[in-house]
């Protein structure tokens, strides 16, 4: 079965926006692509890109499941959903967190792409140590302990400082 023109042309104008911006991605089959956006916080954030019949589909994990304060983050989260352009913020049945767009082919251009990918980025890489220190403060804070007691580098947790202070170094 061929794809429909819009398929076909949604697939294009994906790949060459990809390619133009000198991203890492992969197309596992037609239509399914795997982009690895570059981040400053988060090494990396995955977003997957599915072309459908008439509409792209796009997901990209954020962070696993909280370890401590899911209300608080899940406040959070929806809170930032009303901020966000063309992707909001889900969980799924683990309870880790994505964000996840839908949009028309119709629409599918390369400036608006590069756009959802800022916003994802945004709302991922930029976003991503609010959510560690709301989520995960106690197993960050054992994990200073824990290097600190072994004279291990501790320098990756430098952002969270504030959380570290006072934690026992014996």
């Amino acid at each position: 079965m061929a794809d429909a023109p819009d398929e076909t042309a949604a697939a294009q104008v994906i790949e060459a926006t990809l390619n133009d911006a000198g991203l890492a991605w992969e197309s596992p089959e037609r239509g399914n692509y795997v982009v690895t956006l570059p981040g400053t916080r988060k090494l990396s954030t995955t977003c997957s890109l599915i072309v459908g019949k008439h509409s792209l589909s796009l997901n990209a994990f954020v962070v696993r499941h909280p370890d401590e304060n899911d209300a608080e983050v899940h406040r959070w989260l929806l809170e930032r959903n009303l901020r966000l352009f063309g992707v909001s913020y889900a969980i799924d049945s683990l309870g880790d967190v994505y964000l996840v767009g839908k949009l028309p082919l119709s629409v599918v251009t390369a400036e608006e792409l590069d756009r959802l990918f800022g916003v994802i980025l945004e709302a991922a890489d930029g976003a991503f140590n609010t959510l560690l220190e709301l989520g995960f403060a106690s197993s960050i804070r054992k994990e200073y302990a824990w290097r600190v007691a072994r004279g291990e580098s501790t320098r990756n947790l430098d952002a969270f400082s504030h959380l570290t202070r006072g934690t026992s170094d014996s």
